[in-house]
């Protein structure tokens, strides 16, 4: 049993795997996209329930190149381009959203993903404007349980 649920685990799989091998060992993935430059990525998302959205990204001969979690905090930095990203980008780094929102405060939608940081459960909120582009992200707890537990 342990062994089957390591066989699942997308950031085990090597660089230079063929995109068949990964198939095998991960199973379907819950999207893929088309990458520049002839390239595909395999997401594997564990929503909505879970914590982690990890892609695959393969090269134009079909090999793994690289294989990234992306739901990580120090990432959201250097990934997350308000003003540059259109929907389209925030689906293929994270997948489909825990949940979708609006606030009176801004015209356009709150896309929300569960993530962990240090075991701690939080939230990343990415604000997409009537056209569809990223304008701002933020992150916060996420009360979830703590409302379950009430």
């Amino acid at each position: 049993m342990l062994l089957a649920g390591c066989a699942g685990e997308p950031t085990r799989i090597s660089p230079g795997t063929e995109r068949a091998a990964a198939l095998q060992q991960l199973g379907a993935p819950s999207a893929t996209y088309r990458l520049q430059g002839g390239g595909e990525r395999l997401q594997y998302s564990r929503a909505p329930a879970g914590f982690e959205v990890n892609n695959v990204d393969l090269d134009a001969a079909g090999r793994v190149v690289s294989v990234r979690q992306e739901l990580d905090e120090r990432l959201f930095d250097r990934t997350v381009k308000p003003g540059v990203w259109r929907e389209a980008d925030v689906l293929r780094t994270y997948g489909r959203p825990y949940d979708i929102t609006r606030v009176t405060s801004f015209d356009g939608v709150i896309w929300s993903w569960r993530y962990k940081s240090m075991n701690t459960p939080r939230l990343l909120y990415i604000y997409l404007d009537p056209a569809g582009v990223v304008q701002r992200y933020h992150t916060g707890d996420d009360l979830t349980l703590d409302l379950i537990n009430r």
